[in-house]
This record gives structure tokens, sequence and C-alpha cells, in this order.
């Protein structure tokens, strides 16, 4: 079938039944089904998981997704799905019907906000006709309340100062998460992330580097361990793969004599997906390393034995979440190569600390079990969820949300996008895919998971500043009756002259200072909201206490001086 012509078409024009080519370096532009031909696809983008798979026509292993790429050799492929109907499709479905909610500190703030101003405005409309009806029915003396006076009042006593700050709070926690290399969408995400509860965190990429390196030689039989990592290295220098660039490298720090160059007569075997092996033709040797089921195979091929202590090693490296590769020089097997998806540098240390401050982490990986049991151990997780799908992802965040968790969700494939729609905090590596990013919220252009500790204590004190402020603004409110309320009654019951225990000069002054006061607290409290209150990780309760005694007193008291002074100035005035 490759021999027949082909001819190029845009993706969007493939309908089922359609037959492409696809070759080394090409993206599969739609699912389908392989047909003939056999090859290495990198689905990493989709699946989240570096290491290659092999796709084949027959069989189990036939199935491409769209959005991958072919690594190796080429697949014929018959499409299967109409556009609309793809795995991207049914991603792009998932992301858009997932919704994040608003987080619990938003709702109690937006309510108190609505009561309060609903309070004030009631209370407002009614002061009208009941100081109308005290003039000419009740004491038949003073005069009607002006709406001069109820206009101020209003201004003064609905929750300005807070409504006026949130902004400023949000820019603050955005401005400083860019400080540490993290770019946010909204204040809420910065917000959600001071209360989230659980932390999933997608393995390859996130917790691990994504990509497979070298780590140990486990040489069998009589096969000394430089022998094993000579024969590797020279196996391996056809293999462009990071992989194999790891294997010559390990080979060459354990033993720098190894540092040879290959002779023009060698002749160097390129990894193909049929024969899942590469390796080197050199003085007489055929060097070969490939998987375990490949490697068996050629030894015996050749007429050799497969030694049952090679199968204790790759049963106790795949055991460990590691992937074996097995050396051999034509029917001699040499031994076992590890290759390990390295965990990053001080994340179980990191994780510890998340820990500390009541944060569940949940590792989400494809890999089976074994394997992640393995990786999680390695990185200190509490949990993980293995053989993980894209709905898998989805159900288990929305389990979460519905047993009253905040959830953020790290992550970096294409895979994850669901999972990051639908979290309250969504954090994508800089690495990741274009659609993992459009999904999330925040963006690590480190990509680095662990910097959801700084982005957890940034949120904090967002909330922190936040419910200092509106302590201060409500503490604000109260003290400010003591300047309204007598100056606004006095010219209908000049009695509550008596009640000016702020020996203001007169009706028109306090009214006047009450406003000047209430439109300069504002521009006076922005350094404050920028800056933010200092993090401390103590206890909710006590950080409640703190605030209600520095800034709910110091909201009762800073009217009281300020308005006198606003009132002594506007007497010299």
């Amino acid at each position: 079938m490759r021999e027949a012509r082909y001819k190029e078409v845009s993706g969007a024009s493939l309908r089922s039944g359609d037959f492409v080519l696809i070759e080394a370096g090409d993206l599969v532009p739609t699912d389908g089904e392989a047909v003939a031909g056999v090859a290495a696809v990198d689905e990493s983008a989709i699946t989240g998981e570096s290491a290659p798979v092999i796709r084949e026509s027959g069989g189990d292993r036939s199935a491409v997704t769209g959005g991958t790429r072919v690594i190796s050799d080429w697949l014929i492929i018959r499409v299967t799905q109409e556009a609309g109907h793809t795995f991207l499709d049914k991603m792009i479905a998932m992301v858009e019907g997932a919704s994040r909610r608003k987080t619990p500190n938003e709702i109690a703030l937006s309510i108190l906000l609505v009561v309060l101003t609903l309070v004030f405005l009631v209370v407002t409309i009614t002061i009208y006709p009941f100081s109308w009806y005290s003039v000419h029915y009740a004491s038949h003396s003073g005069s009607v309340i002006s709406l001069t006076v109820l206009v101020a009042l209003l201004v003064c006593l609905i929750p300005t100062t807070i409504g006026a700050l949130l902004p400023a709070i949000g820019i603050a926690g955005i401005v400083r998460l860019l400080q540490s290399n993290v770019v946010a969408t909204s204040g809420r995400a910065i917000e959600a992330a001071g209360d989230v509860d659980i932390l999933l965190l997608d393995k390859t990429g996130t917790i691990t580097y994504g990509n497979r390196s070298a780590a140990a030689f486990y040489p069998v039989l009589a096969v000394t361990q430089e022998t094993l990592a000579q024969a590797a290295r020279r196996a391996s220098l056809a293999d462009e793969t990071p992989e194999g660039k790891s294997i010559v490298t390990l080979a060459e720090k354990h033993y720098p004599q190894s540092r040879e160059t290959l002779p023009p007569e060698a002749q160097l075997i390129p990894f193909t997906a049929e024969t899942r092996m590469s390796g080197v033709d050199w003085n007489g040797q055929q060097l070969r390393k490939g998987s375990p089921d490949a490697m068996k195979l050629w030894v015996q091929s050749l007429g050799g034995a497969w030694p049952s202590e090679l199968d204790a090693e790759v049963q106790k490296i795949a055991s460990g979440g590691a992937t074996p590769l097995v050396v051999c020089s034509g029917a001699a097997v040499f031994g076992a190569i590890e290759l390990r998806d390295i965990v990053k540098a001080d994340i179980k240390a990191r994780f510890a600390e998340l820990r500390e401050m009541g944060i569940r982490t949940v590792m989400v990986t494809g890999d089976n079990p074994l394997t992640a049991a393995a990786i999680a151990a390695e990185a200190g997780v509490d949990d993980y969820l293995a053989e993980a799908k894209p709905e898998t992802k989805l159900a288990r965040i929305r389990e979460y949300q519905n047993e009253g968790y905040m959830v953020a969700m790290t992550g970096d494939g294409t895979n994850d996008s669901p999972a990051l729609a639908q979290a309250d905090v969504g954090l994508c590596m800089a690495s990741g895919t274009q659609a993992a990013r459009e999904a999330s919220n925040m963006v690590d252009l480190d990509s680095n998971p662990t910097k959801l500790l700084e982005i957890v204590q940034i949120g904090k004190q967002l909330l922190m500043t936040r419910g200092a402020l509106t302590t201060f603004s409500v503490a604000n409110d109260v003290a400010k009756y003591f300047a309204i309320i007598p100056a606004a009654f006095v010219s209908t019951y000049p009695q509550l002259g008596e009640l000016n225990i702020m020996d203001l000069s007169s009706p028109t002054h306090a009214i006047m200072a009450a406003v000047i006061f209430n439109a300069l607290i504002i521009p006076f409290l922005i350094p404050l909201a920028l800056k933010g209150i200092k993090f401390r990780a103590d206890s909710a309760q006590h950080i409640l206490r703190r605030n209600v005694w520095i800034y709910g007193l110091g909201g009762i008291i800073a009217p009281f001086i300020f308005i006198k002074l606003i009132d002594m100035l506007l007497v010299v005035l």
C-alpha cells in the first residue's frame, strides 16, 4: 500500500474511511486504525506519558490518536472518526463542560457587602418619610432632613472602602505571583489557592522530568559491570533518543576509558518499531539493546539461552517503577539497563511542607498501580491515582469538590485539560501543551510543580489582607455613625446634638468631614492593599482574633481622629 499514489490534503477534509500515510516526524491528523506498517509513536501530548508506544496493523495496538507524533518508521491508517467526534473533540467538550466555582470566602464577602448595602439603602430611604412625618405631625418643630444629607449618609455608610480596595488586592496578588514567575489569569485563582485542601499532580513532566534516563547497569552471569556498560554505550551510539544519549552519558561517567570512537567500518543499527532494538555491528560483534521481549526473541533466534537470572532483574526493575532494557552481544546476554523517569530534585521536601500546611497531595498517572506506587513513595505524595484517564481525573476532582474540598490540579498534557478546567486552581507547566495552558488559570514559567507552595502562601496572604481590610472597613462604618447620625437628625430632633461626642463644630462640617474622610481613606489604604499583610503560618482562629484586635480597633479609632482633624481644618478655612 505504501507504493500507492498519495496526495497532500488538509486534515480538516479527512472523512471516515480515508487512508492516510504517516511517516517519521509527522503528526497523526485524526483518530484512526493502522492498516499497514509499524511505528513508534509519541503519545505524550495526549496521555502525558513520555515513553513512546508501538502501533502496528492488526491486534490490539492498531489504534492511533489525532495529535500524536510518529517518531520512527511509517504507518498507513484508516480514518475511523468524523470531524467533531475525535479524542481531541471529546477533550474540548469536557473542558467546555467544566466550570470553576466561586470560593467560600468570595461568596461570604459578596453576601456581606450585599446585605450591608441593602440595609443601609433601606435605612436611608426610610429616613426621609420618617423625618417628614416627625416635623409635620409629631413634634411640629425642626426641619425635614435634606437630600444632600441623605446622599452623604448613604455614601459614608455603605461599604465602599473594601469594595474599592478589592481590585488593588487582586492586582497585588497577580504581581507577586508574576515575581515568582507564575502568570495568573485572575485574582480569583490566587484567592482559591489560599483555600486549597487537595492537590492533584500529573506525574509526567510535573513530578518527574518526563524523559527516562539511564540510572544503573545490572550485569548477569559472569559479565562485569564495565563490560555491560561498554557494550550498552556502543549499542546506543546510533540511538538519538534522550534515553539512548543518557545510556552513553552514564557509561562514560562511570568508565571514562570507554569513550572510544567507532571505526568507519562499524555498522550502526538504528531503532525501528518493528525490531524494537538498536545497536552496532563491530569487530564481529552484534551488539544490541532493546525491550526484554524483543531481545528474548533475538537471542532465541540465534540459538542462545535466556538466563532466568535476567528475568528476575527485569521484574525487579519494573516493580520499582522503572523501564528495563536488555543488552546482548549476538546470542550472549550481558545484562539489563534501568531507565527511570527521574523525580525532580527536592520535591519530596516540598510535599512535606504542603502536608504541614494541611494540603493533601495526590499523584495522577496513566501507569499501572505497581509503577505508580513506587514513584509515589519516592516522591513522597500522600496518595496516587493509577491508570487515570481524562474522564477519571475529572470525576475525581468533582468528587472532592462535592465533599466540600478546594482542589488544585497541576498538569501539562492535553489529557489534563478537562481536569485543569474543573479544578478551583489549575496550574499548568510552561512546557505543557497549548490546550493545557488555555484550560488552566495559572501557568508556571519555570515548570516547577513545587511552586504551588509559594502560590498557596501568596493566596493565604491575599485572604489575610482582604480579611484585615474588611474588618477595618466594617469597623470604620460603625465609627462614622457617631459623626453622621447626630448631624443628620439634629435639624429634626435638636436634642440629638447631645450625641455629638466628637464635639464637631456644626452639623454641616460634621457631614463634610465624614464625606472627605470617606474619600481619603481609600487611597490611604491602597499601599497596604498592594503590599499585603505579612503571611503567618498560623491557625485561622488566631489570625481572625489578631485582625479583629488590630484592624477592627484601628477601624473604630481612625474615623474619630481624622474626622475631628478635618473638622478643625474646615473651621480654619
